[in-house]
């Protein structure tokens, strides 16, 4: 779980490395300019990151269903070997994502002058704004959220389905209150992940005005990843007594 959860921070530390220094930058500066060849970058990075998070979290979801429903058998399944593929496939399938993503919107053309409505270069708004044909590239971009988005959250469902099932089996109160507190801090930053991220993409669907899109976006790249490490910590005892005895000394 620990080894997990400091990748999933780093993904995290990526993640809002990606557009907080330039949010920043135009709120100092007040210049809300971004290149077209930083928007590359820019969106190359925080598709890289973001499917991270999104594969680590379907990753950490089932490290609790071995866990939880094969407990003898969870030193065995989940070996070093088999957490290091884990980890390195997710970052294969990111790097793929975010380069697909990245050559689709290189392929567009633009008119003068646009403006985003968020502070980040996102695929799906980019498409929205270009001014050449996007039928293909529209198709392409489902398909690819159906697999990396619709993939993970199946997976998801479908240990928690298990591990809900399993639980529920457990004679005694307290060993269920155990087995669900194990899983607490998972579950929420799931929905933390999810709820906000669907507010992003619903805000501009529901809402035209560029306020409520900044602010589902500032919710999703800013808030939950730095709600990530205190979710963690305030639900984990080993964290708890390594800050009691910091703060004894």
């Amino acid at each position: 779980m620990y080894f997990f959860l400091s990748n999933l921070s780093l993904a995290d530390i990526g993640f809002t490395s990606a557009t907080i220094p330039k949010m920043l930058l135009d709120i100092h500066t007040h210049h809300r300019i971004i290149s077209y060849v930083d928007c590359l970058i820019q969106l190359s990075f925080f598709g890289f990151f973001g499917c991270i998070d999104n594969l680590l979290l379907t990753v950490m979801a089932y490290d609790r269903f071995v866990a939880i429903c094969h407990p003898l058998h969870y030193p065995v399944i989940m070996n070093p070997y088999l957490c290091g593929l884990l980890v390195l496939v997710s970052c294969f399938l990111s790097l793929l994502n975010s380069q697909l993503h990245c050559l689709m919107v290189s392929q567009l053309t633009f008119c003068p002058e646009v403006q985003i409505p968020q502070f980040f270069c996102d695929p799906s708004v980019l498409l929205n704004l270009a001014c050449s044909g996007t039928i293909i590239k529209n198709i392409l971009v489902y398909c690819i959220a159906a697999i990396l988005g619709g993939g993970p959250i199946s997976g998801i469902l479908f240990s928690y389905t298990r591990i809900v099932s399993s639980i529920l089996r457990i004679p005694s109160s307290d060993g269920k209150y155990k087995a669900f507190s194990t899983c607490s801090s998972h579950l929420s930053v799931v929905f933390l992940f999810y709820g906000t991220g669907m507010g992003v993409y619903l805000s501009s669907v529901i809402s035209p005005s560029l306020r409520s899109g900044a602010v589902a976006s500032v919710m999703y790249c800013v808030v939950t990843p730095m709600l990530n490490p205190f979710i963690y910590s305030l639900r984990n005892r080993d964290i708890k007594k390594a800050l009691q005895t910091f703060l004894s000394i």
